[in-house]
């Protein structure tokens, strides 16, 4: 699924979901894949890879697989298992660049 706008999810789904802005999986929700999108925000359940700027486990929320985000938040109770991978931003890429050239 390839989409350009916010998406939220409270029911099952399996599948990849590319996403442009913010994917949110509801208390009800349980997703059986990948999920790439600026923002994630698990209160239900991911079992997959996530792929994002921000992502955010709120209570309750279960993510099993490997996260890789600039920004990662496990609120208390919420339950992550899996590897963390920390992303760079774009634009800080950018300045280090910049950095690099002017040195």
């Amino acid at each position: 699924m390839t989409l350009e706008c916010n998406l939220f999810i409270d029911g099952e789904f399996e599948g990849t979901i590319h996403s442009q802005k913010e994917v949110t999986i509801g208390k009800n929700g349980i997703v059986r894949g990948e999920v790439f999108a600026q923002t994630v925000i698990v209160q239900g359940e991911i079992g997959g890879n996530v792929s994002a700027k921000t992502v955010v486990v709120k209570p309750l929320g279960k993510v099993v697989g490997t996260v890789e985000s600039a920004e990662f938040v496990i609120e208390p109770k919420g339950l992550f298992e899996g590897n963390s991978i920390v992303k760079k931003e774009e634009n800080e890429n950018e300045s280090l660049l910049m950095r690099e050239k002017v040195d």
